[in-house]
């Protein structure tokens, strides 16, 4: 990921067609390494190609992702349900509820921000 950041970096910056050396530079210069092969799969896979037309292709790919864990918690709960006749998804949520009060609550943490 940190390579495809770079070479986007590379290309925002005035750079059409960055070189492996450029990535390593960028890369470098925050104190990053990147492996000598995932440097040149990348510049091989977007050699010749526009960078606004491999976005848009991305784009397009990533819409047909399924995304959310709403569908994967629903789809749970039911297996659940089945194999307990019901009362393990109403305790299980009751038991998520408590504990996110605890993560908000900052009185866990023994200092105040204006102390």
């Amino acid at each position: 990921m940190k390579v495809i950041a770079a070479y986007l970096l590379a290309v925002l910056g005035g750079n059409a067609a960055p070189s492996a050396d450029d990535l390593k530079n960028i890369l470098g210069s925050v104190g990053a390494e990147a492996d000598d092969s995932n440097i040149e799969l990348l510049l091989t896979e977007t050699k010749g190609k526009d960078i606004a037309e491999l976005i848009a292709s991305g784009r397009e790919k990533l819409a047909s992702v399924p995304s959310g864990g709403g569908a994967v918690a629903v789809a749970a709960a039911p297996a659940g349900a089945a194999a307990t006749g019901g009362a393990a998804p109403a305790a299980e949520a009751k038991e998520e509820k408590k504990v996110e009060e605890k993560e908000e609550s900052d009185d866990d943490m023994g200092f105040s921000l204006f102390d």
